[in-house]
């Protein structure tokens, strides 16, 4: 007999460039306001302290939220849970600009930290759910590439805002991104979790990351990848203070030396998207940590020294930029590579650990803010040091 049924019709393909922009707008909003933090704790009344606040606590709530949305993701499908984020991070933008105290601003800075943590999830889940495990390493790479973009543009981009409207208008510029984003995903982003898991408990959940710390090539790359990823931030976080009070910068002046140093991780992320496949992952992110361990190594040596300048500051970042942007996507493969069913767990696991280390990085520097770089050169370096321990495991 034969099928009178209507063919079904094809599967609408999840677009990568759209996935790109969804993952990118995870961190935007934390890089895009720290040249505006000088002027926002002026407005406010406020102390560097409690403005770098915006900042730290902006990373626990990406840390936090992380662990939450990977579980529902592979449970109710990726495309709800992501417009959900994104309805939440509107909500903190819409926040931010009206408040007229630091308490206010850090309350919206957490929503919005809490909204945007899972498009970082989500993005990366539907890049894995929509790759062969063949050609994951090089997506993965080039979303990474594209991510390292965001810290890159932003900064310089929140500078020039900043300058001609206000740190408010920062807020107003990145709410109308989210909401265009969120429009675009509800008309262009299907489902891509075909093979949706039910939603565990807490225990069965706090089981299903164990399971995966329990594997050793797992934990060595998430380690590294998670020192690597977000070491950066304990420089983005004190940047404006010391380039304006110690070596006499403008506010735009901060924004391109942060997209100087941030380019570098653009150039290692290319490197690693050309080297997928040809080399190794394991040898090509111990390249990646060799690089970042003498640029930590020689900014430390250089402020001891006393011959602390922009151009010695800027070029020991930048060496240790690219070494990030060569390490990170190389962890993260190997990492997302280790169970592809489990994509949405790894990638909460890997991006809570992430972001966990980035806000107790930039604590460090905030605690111990002393006009030098000293602080920033000995996060640096003790954050590959460890990166380092963890990948002679994997």
């Amino acid at each position: 007999m034969r099928d009178r049924r209507p063919p079904s019709p094809p599967e609408k393909k999840a677009p990568l460039p759209l996935l790109v922009a969804v993952t990118m707008t995870g961190t935007v909003a934390l890089h895009v306001f720290v040249p505006a933090l000088v002027a926002a704790a002026a407005d406010l009344g406020t102390t560097p302290a409690a403005a770098q606040l915006t900042i730290t606590l902006y990373l626990v709530g990406l840390a936090g939220g992380q662990l939450v949305y990977g579980p529902l993701s592979d449970r109710f499908g990726r495309r709800p849970v992501l417009l959900g984020g994104l309805s939440l991070y509107l909500l903190g933008l819409l926040l931010a600009i009206p408040a007229q105290s630091i308490g206010v601003l850090v309350v919206a800075r957490i929503l919005q930290s809490l909204g945007a943590c899972g498009s970082l999830v989500i993005g990366r889940a539907m890049v894995r759910d929509v790759s062969t495990s063949a050609d994951a390493t090089r997506k993965l790479a080039i979303l990474t590439l594209a991510m390292t973009l965001t810290p890159a543009l932003a900064p310089g981009l929140g500078g020039l805002i900043s300058d001609a409207f206000g740190w408010r208008a920062v807020f107003v510029a990145l709410a109308a991104l989210v909401a265009v984003l969120g429009i675009l995903v509800l008309v262009l982003l299907p489902e891509t979790n075909r093979h949706k898991t039910p939603l565990p408990g807490i225990g069965a959940m706090a089981a299903g990351y164990l399971r995966l710390l329990r594997n050793p090539t797992f934990r060595a790359y998430v380690m590294a990848g998670s020192c690597a990823g977000t070491s950066l931030y304990a420089f983005l976080a004190v940047a404006p203070f010391l380039l304006v009070d110690r070596l006499g910068r403008s506010t735009q002046e901060v924004g391109l030396d942060c997209l100087i140093v941030v380019f570098g991780m653009v150039a290692g992320a290319t490197l690693a998207s050309r080297l997928a496949g040809r080399v190794p992952i394991l040898r090509a992110a111990r390249s990646g940590n060799c690089l970042c361990l003498a640029g930590a190594a020689s900014l430390l040596a250089i402020d001891q020294a006393g011959g602390l300048s922009v151009t010695s500051l800027i070029a020991p970042l930048v060496l240790y930029a690219v070494g990030v942007g060569l390490l990170g996507p190389n962890a993260v493969a190997g990492l997302m590579n280790v169970d592809p069913h489990a994509a949405g767990s790894a990638s909460s696991l890997y991006g809570f650990l992430q972001m966990a280390f980035g806000a107790g990085f930039t604590l460090v520097v905030a605690a111990w803010h002393d006009a030098s770089a000293t602080p920033v050169a000995a996060t640096l370096l003790g954050a590959a040091l460890i990166a380092s321990l963890a990948l002679r495991r994997a």
